[in-house]
């Protein structure tokens, strides 16, 4: 990150959390760690649909140590992943629809589209061992939601922790939860574990909703989300190229 940007970036940082953290109280589902699913009833689309979704995973995942780790996308995310131990398969990035990637996984990224006010999603391949340092997001107006695929080890070996409470990923079952929570993930197991993580725009009244839109519209015009969609079309020109012929 250049000198510029990172001062940009601690200024622009507590900033969005001072803003979110009056909003949050405001918003219908609450300000909780956890949600209930019912609350949201996509929820149940892509629990019914888990199996299909995974064996659209199964069919790119061979090539996933090509992936990009998330910081070869997010620039700034180097603090929390210095290794390339978390890989990214992304379907859709804060709006941009990584077209490629979801010719590859059409089902998914249908499902994807039926979601109200859906900005992020992709696989979230952590690799045997990784551990992600306790961390928290940045702004509320957000919302965040785990779909287990590809669970291994016993029962724990795959967690998270969101503030006090366990989350115990299952396969086939999503979790929805505010990242601006302190959490922290591991995998102990010895294979891959993967999730489906989406971000949707967290749900407000009138006229908090205008102005969570109003600033989640900056936050897509910023440097930091144009970076990341440059640094992520660097990688699929360089990876289709490889594995397609550039077609």
């Amino acid at each position: 990150m250049k000198p510029g940007e990172f001062i940009k970036f601690r200024i622009f940082r507590p900033l969005l959390l001072k803003i979110g953290a009056w909003m949050g109280k405001y918003s219908p589902v609450g300000d909780l760690p956890v949600f209930d699913n019912k609350d949201f009833e996509w929820t149940t689309l892509l629990e019914e649909n888990w199996l299909t979704i995974r064996k659209e995973l199964e069919g790119i995942l061979a090539n996933h140590q090509q992936f990009p780790s998330l910081q070869d996308i997010q620039k700034e995310q180097i603090v929390l992943n210095q290794d390339n131990n978390w890989k990214t398969y992304f379907l859709f990035g804060f709006g941009l629809k990584a077209v490629k990637n979801c010719e590859a996984c059409p089902v998914t990224a249908s499902l994807l589209e039926k979601i109200p006010d859906m900005k992020t999603a992709f696989f979230s391949i952590l690799y045997p061992g990784k551990h992600i340092p306790a961390h928290k997001g940045v702004f509320k107006g957000l919302i965040r939601s785990h779909l287990g695929l590809i669970i291994p080890g016993k029962k724990g070996d795959c967690l998270m922790r969101i503030d006090n409470q366990k989350i115990l990923w299952e396969e086939g079952k999503a979790v929805v939860f505010d990242d601006t929570y302190e959490h922290e993930v591991w995998n102990n197991s010895n294979q891959v574990r993967v999730v489906l993580l989406i971000d949707i725009i967290r749900p407000f009244k009138t006229p908090l909703a205008a102005i969570n839109k109003g600033i989640i519209n900056i936050i897509s015009k910023s440097f930091f989300v144009k970076n990341a969609q440059k640094n992520y079309q660097e990688w699929e020109d360089k990876y289709y190229a490889i594995n397609d012929g550039g077609k």
